[in-house]
């Protein structure tokens, strides 16, 4: 669903998900994110950050992508540089998603300090 651009209903699943004591694991996490971030759902995003932390999920970089890229598009950039701090090993796309969320929130000189 999250693909398809029904962030809605992707997020029911998720929640019935773990209603049902289905563990979710890395990629399930990375698309349940890009639901929140399409329905700039911050709160829903937020959530799921904690279950992310409390799975030990944290660590993986593309959970750790999702995330700024979620925060971003939920217009929380302190939140994305955050995460994007505590990301030990982070990739191109780490720094990529890090300075374009700098870029579209009017922050240029941010994203070149990076």
């Amino acid at each position: 669903y999250a693909r398809h651009g029904n962030g809605e209903e992707a997020l029911k699943l998720f929640w019935q998900m773990l209603g049902e004591h289905v563990k979710p694991n890395n990629a399930t996490f990375v698309s349940i994110l890009k639901a929140c971030g399409s329905l700039v759902a911050i709160e829903q995003g937020k959530e799921i950050h904690a279950q992310i932390i409390k799975r030990g999920c944290v660590s993986n970089v593309s959970v750790g992508n999702a995330l700024i890229d979620m925060y971003v598009k939920c217009r929380s950039i302190e939140n994305a540089h955050q995460v994007f701090g505590n990301i030990s090993v982070r990739n191109v796309t780490s720094w990529t998603a890090m300075i374009s969320g700098y870029v579209c929130h009017g922050s240029g000189e941010e994203a070149l300090k990076l």
